[in-house]
């Protein structure tokens, strides 16, 4: 009956500190479930209408996967995801390139080295359209700075919002050069993590800069690199504003990410069961690779601490 007697307190102290737990997280998770889920959910079944604005008279009836069906064998669709997939790998490799140079170089930096910092941010601060804008009219022909300097050179450029390959350079440019610092100060906090003594000891063993850099900073640095890999890509899966202002998937649908194809689904066309659909695919892919991503990242994380 002692025994028993001691343990009931401990017992009922655990469910107390676990309903504490609970009503504490509680209204995150409501806030989480109403700002996330329930969006999720409602675009999940109204993908399985027909629910066209163009052609009220025709209702909202359910028609299950028809316009994943239809998803699935429209080539546009396809087209989109190409384009969204060229536009991921290479602006995302540009700006994890450029990221880490620019880490490095501000790392080094110590005078005026906060100055320096803000100036770097600005890209970041300023809004997507703006940007957008403003490289639109770095590139527009003829008149345009780059038209400009490349004539000045003694080279014909191209109509650049007319041509369906030169088109993609202006706005990769533009991504690339609003989303890199966001990548630099990441990887500048994961290179002020690491202790300078690996360096000075490698230094002491004879390694070179480059050997430096691939011995040491490069294996420190990449969790972090993996974290800002994650975070551009997924931004980069559904990017819209950027194309919208600069090309506006053109010219015809040469630069159009499946993010627009959406939108011009939903908003132009009114089509909002096959709309929905389209949305629900895009998430599906942003979370299937997230989730692979975090498995893997998972999996490399627990080798490097078993080794």
């Amino acid at each position: 009956m002692s025994a028993r007697a001691s343990h009931e307190p401990v017992a009922t102290g655990s469910r107390r500190e676990a309903a504490l737990a609970w009503g504490l997280v509680l209204p995150a998770l409501l806030a989480i479930g109403l700002i996330a889920i329930a969006p999720i959910v409602w675009t999940l079944w109204e993908s399985l209408h027909l629910h066209d604005l163009g052609m009220p008279w025709l209702g909202r009836p359910f028609v299950g996967i028809e316009n994943y069906v239809e998803a699935v064998s429209d080539p546009r669709v396809w087209s989109a995801l190409g384009h969204t997939g060229f536009f991921v790998i290479t602006s995302v490799s540009i700006e994890l390139l450029a990221g880490l140079l620019l880490a490095m170089t501000l790392d080094r930096l110590h005078r005026a080295s906060g100055v320096v910092r803000t100036a770097v941010l600005l890209p970041w601060a300023i809004p997507t359209v703006v940007a957008a804008l403003v490289w639109r009219f770095v590139f527009e022909s003829p008149g345009g700075l780059a038209s400009a300097l490349m004539l000045s050179s003694g080279v014909t450029p191209p109509t650049w919002f007319a041509d369906a390959t030169a088109a993609w350079l202006p706005l990769i440019i533009a991504d690339a050069w609003k989303t890199t610092p966001f990548v630099a100060v990441l990887l500048l906090a994961g290179l002020q993590n690491i202790d300078r003594a690996l360096y000075e000891a490698a230094a002491v063993d004879g390694a070179g800069p480059w050997r430096r850099f691939t011995g040491v900073t490069l294996p420190l640095l990449k969790p972090v690199l993996l974290v800002a890999l994650l975070f551009r890509t997924l931004d980069a899966l559904r990017a819209f504003d950027v194309v919208y202002v600069m090309t506006g998937g053109g010219p015809g649908t040469a630069t159009e990410p499946i993010a627009l194809y959406t939108f011009d689904v939903l908003f132009r066309n009114l089509r909002f069961g096959f709309g929905s659909a389209l949305s629900m695919v895009l998430f599906v892919v942003a979370f299937l690779f997230a989730l692979v991503f975090m498995r893997a990242f998972g999996r490399d994380l627990s080798l490097e601490r078993e080794g």
